[in-house]
């Protein structure tokens, strides 16, 4: 190995940054002396990681969207390639990202420089000729679901199952008395905890259908505090029209929430995670929804319901999520003698027995090692 290998990490959405924060803190403890860069957000910043493109501008999601956006991405993969070719780069890590992390993948490939492609595009849903196109350009893939393992192992990949990084994240949140003082929260009312989500898009489709779904709560359940949860990602200012109370702290309001309205996505495993009872839900451009209704091949949507390989929260898409529809799912979930929220709560503690160990980054970070000793980086 090099006396400092310099290593690509490649996020492009807040999630990513979360994992690949995660890696990079990982592998500065196991090679003090490697160059960390790549694209991503503030947490990969502070674990020392030179970006070359910031979330403002990569996280993007749904296909009318992203061909919004195609001239920047154009550009940008037209700057990795070039660094790909300086020949400055002895490792790839892509996280997640696939519509521009395969191309970069392949990029690398084709010039030598092996791939180590962290959160696996999800092949089971759709795109099943990623699975091939993956396991041609990527030296190892380390999933974070254990189903993944055989359908990549399938179509040749060298596959290894590292666990959920949600599973890393710090379990000693501050009690519910002290997290009320901080946020000026009553801790004697019960807390709704909204999640729109992290993406700008998310955003503007999502928030106004949440604080109406919450204010019809409320008109049900006078006690009900709403309060939203913040990514790192979003701007204060995004969510300051809302008018409730705001909270950044995602892992600790979701540990003192009787339940949570949440988006599709990896919060969903979060959520879980917490014990939280939840509805799902997602709004996208009506393209977008079209085009997916006839090329997803999965019966669930959450990343929850998908792991437990049963509806065990209610998932509402599209025009179906109406903020009388999502009141009246959170109802039974806020009320602590429902069978809905008992179902709800039994089927959670199964999602998390199927997440693996915590050590997921330290897992990533050990098969980078051995990709750069196998190429003599």
């Amino acid at each position: 190995m090099s006396l400092a290998p310099r290593i690509l990490i490649l996020a492009g959405e807040a999630s990513g940054d979360d994992h690949g924060a995660g890696v990079a803190r990982a592998l500065r403890r196991r090679i003090p002396e490697a160059r960390l860069s790549g694209l991503g957000g503030p947490r990969m910043r502070a674990e020392g990681v030179e970006l070359m493109a910031d979330l403002d501008d990569l996280a993007v999601m749904g296909f009318v969207e992203v061909a919004r956006h195609l001239a920047f991405f154009r550009r940008l993969l037209r700057r990795v390639t070039r660094l790909l070719e300086s020949g400055e780069v002895d490792l790839v890590i892509p996280v997640d990202y696939p519509g521009f992390n395969l191309r970069v993948a392949r990029a690398a490939h084709e010039r030598g420089v092996p791939v180590l492609y962290y959160i696996s595009p999800q092949v089971w849903a759709w795109k099943a000729g990623r699975a091939r196109q993956l396991a041609r350009h990527a030296a190892r893939v380390a999933v974070i679901l254990p189903f993944e393992v055989d359908v990549l192992g399938s179509v040749g990949a060298r596959v290894t199952f590292v666990g959920h990084p949600l599973l890393e994240r710090d379990d000693d949140v501050m009690d519910r008395s002290a997290f009320c003082a901080r946020w000026d929260l009553d801790p004697e009312r019960p807390i709704l905890a909204l999640l729109p989500g992290s993406r700008r898009q998310e955003i503007e489709r999502h928030l106004r259908v949440f604080v109406e779904a919450a204010s019809k709560v409320r008109a049900r359940m006078p006690d009900v505090q709403p309060v939203l949860a913040r990514a790192s990602s979003v701007s204060s200012t995004a969510l300051a029209k809302a008018h409730l109370p705001v909270v950044d702290d995602t892992g600790a309001l979701l540990r003192h929430a009787r339940a949570a309205l949440v988006k599709s996505g990896t919060s969903t495993l979060e959520t879980a995670l917490a014990g939280t009872p939840f509805v799902v839900a997602y709004r996208t451009h009506p393209l977008t929804f079209w085009l997916a209704r006839r090329l997803v091949r999965v019966e669930h949507v959450a990343l929850a319901n998908l792991v437990a390989g049963d509806g065990v929260v209610p998932e509402v898409l599209q025009s179906e999520a109406t903020p009388g529809r999502l009141a009246e799912l959170l109802l039974p979930l806020l009320d602590e003698s429902s069978p809905e929220r008992a179902r709800q709560v039994s089927g959670l503690a199964k999602v998390k027995g199927a997440l693996g160990t915590p050590g997921a980054s330290d897992r990533v970070a050990a098969l980078a090692q051995e990709l750069l000793a196998e190429a003599g980086a």
